[in-house]
């Protein structure tokens, strides 16, 4: 019986070496077939967290202060409001305008066709709003610095500062 017991045991501390061997080396086989085997921890993706991209302001109105660095004067700056309908309608320093005006993905703004009153300017202020039409109609992005307005375009750079 002693001799039965004594076998049993060089047996399983012999099945113990293997083992640390076999998972010495790297094979962490803890059962048999392919479903028992351990499997290497797969790293999920976790994509990138991107700036929270900003509202374009519906529903307020803006007062220019300034074409590429150049001041507008007066009590007959130009201004402009686009609702929640994506109507833009304002005010150029002599004539009125309506559009449609789409704040896009990313900070791009599309302003379609301006329809315009033809009230006759003086030579100054009508070449003012000229360019402010100009530059409102090929607007490219927008963005909210502080408490204004910035608008993009071909033309240069707009201000605005939000009206009372």
């Amino acid at each position: 019986m002693r001799a039965m017991l004594f076998a049993a045991m060089a047996c399983a501390v012999t099945a113990g070496m293997l083992s640390t061997d076999a998972s010495a080396q790297g094979n962490n086989v803890t059962g048999f077939g392919k479903d028992n085997r351990e499997k290497p921890e797969k790293k999920q993706y976790v994509p990138a967290s991107k700036a929270q991209e900003k509202m374009f302001p519906l529903d307020a109105t803006w007062t220019a202060v300034s074409l590429n660095g150049k001041p507008f004067n007066g009590a007959d700056r130009p201004s402009f409001i686009i609702d929640k309908q994506y109507r833009a309608r304002g005010y150029g320093g002599c004539n009125t305008f309506a559009a449609t005006a789409f704040p896009l993905r990313e900070q791009h703004l599309a302003v379609g066709p301006l329809a315009l009153t033809k009230k006759p300017c003086d030579k100054g202020t009508g070449a003012s709003e000229q360019d402010f039409f100009i530059a409102l109609r090929t607007a490219a992005q927008w963005d909210l610095v502080g408490s204004q307005l910035v608008i993009k375009s071909q033309k240069g750079e707009l201000k605005f500062d939000r009206a009372l």
